[in-house]
């Protein structure tokens, strides 16, 4: 079940408030005999990345299905999605996971409870989920379940820009788990504005940034293609302007994939299937976002996620 960006509530009391965590989303399978696997959005296997979670298997005899988000914490205890890059991607390599384990630890955030015994809890309301979630006691060093405020609203999310979190995710006290459905009955509120994007091309650096990406060309899916709404070129670090390098050439295609090709002389042209998020402060009239600013890749995510 997915969030919808979005702004408070207006009748807050009808609905529970969490904090927004910035890292990757994974359901927690636990069939009852010790063992533990995390799947990502897209359906993989991601248990071999943090093995320092596979232990949950023995706290919590199951069987059971829980839904989370992994996150990689700072010095003050925020989730920070840059430490966490170190550890994703690493399912297919035990001996380097678990030296990373070591040096960047893996944090689950859980929040919801779809299954336990022999009973499905999806249809269930959300307040009845949630204390079937809390009554299991799932909380220590490499997992938690953090609370959830009921009201309120405005109070909490004050609270989290002090605080220097991402925002809130606000879910509605009488909503049931709808599995794969971008939902209105759960809201994400976040302190910038930021969207998920599709990479449909990229602009040569020049000087020490020859045959490095110096923008990235961006898009947003719509029902008839892939429609250009601007360039970014800042946020990333020196390693990772190389990494995207790579990831480009790999890509490279001869036709643009923009419905209305930007005029941008030099452009290179990729295959539109690799997704970032952006942060940005408005939108032009014509739909070009103002003042982006690349966050992070989203392997996470399809093209077809960010209709």
């Amino acid at each position: 079940m997915l969030a919808t960006p979005g702004s408070l509530p207006a009748k807050d009391d009808r609905w529970a408030f969490e904090v927004k965590h910035d890292g990757q989303r994974a359901v927690v399978y636990l069939p009852g005999d010790g063992t533990v696997t995390l799947r990502a959005r897209s359906g993989a296997d991601i248990t071999g990345a943090y093995p320092e979670l596979r232990r949950l298997g023995s706290v919590l005899g199951g069987p059971a299905v829980l839904d989370g988000e992994i996150v990689a914490l700072d010095s003050e205890g925020r989730s920070d999605f840059e430490r966490l890059q170190s550890r994703m991607g690493l399912a297919g390599s035990p001996a380097k996971a678990a030296r990373m384990a070591r040096s960047v630890p893996a944090h689950l955030v859980l929040f919801d409870a779809l299954h336990l015994g022999k009973s499905s809890l999806i249809r269930l309301p959300y307040t009845e989920r949630r204390t079937v979630l809390e009554d299991l006691g799932l909380d220590g060093d490499q997992w938690s379940t953090p609370a959830a405020v009921v009201g309120h609203g405005a109070q909490a999310l004050e609270t989290t820009r002090a605080a220097g979190l991402e925002g809130l995710v606000a879910k509605r006290l009488t909503s049931r788990y709808e599995p794969g459905v971008r939902s209105r009955a759960w809201i994400k509120i976040r302190h910038v504005r930021t969207i998920d994007v599709i990479v449909g091309g990229w602009l040569p650096g020049r000087g020490r940034l020859t045959g490095l990406p110096g923008a990235l060309l961006l898009g947003e899916r719509h029902q008839h293609g892939l429609r250009y709404i601007g360039s970014v070129g800042t946020g990333w670090s020196d390693r990772q302007r190389t990494a995207l390098a790579a990831l480009l050439r790999t890509a490279a295609v001869d036709e643009c994939p923009f419905d209305t090709p930007p005029a941008a002389a030099g452009a290179r042209w990729v295959l539109p299937r690799l997704v970032g998020e952006v942060r940005y402060t408005t939108r032009t009239k014509a739909g070009l976002l103002r003042h982006p600013t690349w966050h992070r890749l989203r392997p996470d995510l399809a093209p077809d996620d960010t209709v």
